[in-house]
C-alpha cells in the first residue's frame, strides 16, 4: 500500500510514519508534504497513491484548498489537534478523523475502515468535511508533538508559558521550564494559538497573559513586564505593540 502524509509538523509526520510501520510493513510512505502547494504539486504527478493521512492546518493555508483545486479520489484519513467539539462535529458528518496524539489502536481501526472504503463516497465525505469545519467556531492547537532524546510527547498548549524565537529556532517553554524545540515560526503560532490568552509582545517572544506578573513603563514608550521566566529585552513590548497589548490586556 502506497501513502502520503501531508503534515507540517515534522515530529507528527515521523511518529505517524512510524506507527504505520509498525502496524503494516507493507504500507509505503511515499513522501512527507508540509504546505498545499507542495500537495497539489504532488497529487498531480501519475503516481499510485492508496491512501492521504492529512491534516487540516498546513504552513500555507487549510488542506481543503487542496481538495478544491483537485478531483482526488484516494481516501483520505484526516488527522486534527482540535478541541472536543470541533471532533463531535467531524463525527455526525460521518468523516473519518485521527485525534492528535494519535494512538496505534486508532490508527489500526481507521486503516481497517478504509481498507473497505467506497472511493465512490470520497467526494461526499470532503464536503461534508469542509461543511462541518466551517460550521465550527474558530479552533486552535490544543496541542504540540516535541521531542525529548529519542522520545515523542505531547504538550498542552494550556501548559505553555511563552515561545521565543532564539538563533533561528522557535521554542516552546513550559510552566515547567522544558524548553523544547518546534517546527512552526511566529507568524504562524499567532494563528494557530488563542488569542485571547497569547500576545506577540516583540519580534521574538509570544506570551501567556497568566505569565504577565507586572506591567511598568519603559524608556522610549515601550512597556516592560516582568515574568517568572523571562527577563531583558525578551520581556518588553516593541512600541509598535503597545496599544494593542493595553487592548487585549483589558478584554
Amino acid at each position: 500500500m502506497n501513502a502520503i502524509i501531508i503534515e507540517d509538523e515534522k515530529l507528527s509526520a515521523e511518529y505517524l510514519s512510524d506507527m504505520l510501520k509498525r502496524i503494516d510493513p507493507e504500507i509505503r510512505v511515499l513522501e512527507v508534504i508540509d504546505s498545499v502547494k507542495r500537495s497539489l504539486e504532488a497529487l498531480r504527478k501519475d503516481q499510485k497513491i492508496d491512501l492521504l493521512f492529512v491534516d487540516i492546518h498546513l504552513a500555507d493555508g487549510l488542506s481543503f484548498d487542496i481538495f478544491s483545486k483537485l478531483v482526488i479520489d484516494t481516501p483520505v484519513i484526516f488527522t486534527t489537534a482540535y478541541d472536543e467539539y470541533a471532533i463531535k462535529a467531524f463525527k455526525l458528518n460521518s468523516v473519518d478523523y485521527l485525534l492528535k496524539p494519535i494512538g496505534i489502536e486508532d490508527l489500526k481501526r481507521a486503516l481497517d475502515k478504509f481498507k473497505k472504503f467506497n472511493r465512490n463516497s470520497q467526494a461526499i465525505l470532503l464536503e461534508n468535511m469542509a461543511h462541518a469545519y466551517q460550521n465550527i467556531s474558530k479552533t486552535y492547537k490544543n496541542r504540540f508533538m516535541v521531542k525529548t532524546g529519542d522520545t515523542i510527547v505531547s504538550v498542552k498548549t494550556e501548559d505553555v508559558v511563552y515561545f521565543i524565537a532564539e538563533d533561528g529556532v522557535v521554542l516552546l517553554v513550559t510552566n515547567a521550564g522544558k524548553r523544547y524545540a518546534i517546527d512552526y515560526p511566529l507568524e504562524q503560532l499567532e494563528n494557530l494559538i488563542p488569542p485571547e490568552y497569547f500576545f506577540r509582545i516583540n519580534r521574538k517572544v509570544l506570551i501567556h497573559i497568566n505569565t504577565i506578573q507586572k506591567v511598568s513603563s519603559y524608556f522610549n514608550s515601550r512597556l516592560k513586564l516582568v515574568t517568572e521566566r523571562l527577563d531583558g529585552d525578551d520581556c518588553v513590548v516593541s512600541r509598535e505593540r503597545v496599544n494593542d497589548f493595553k487592548l487585549w490586556l483589558d478584554r
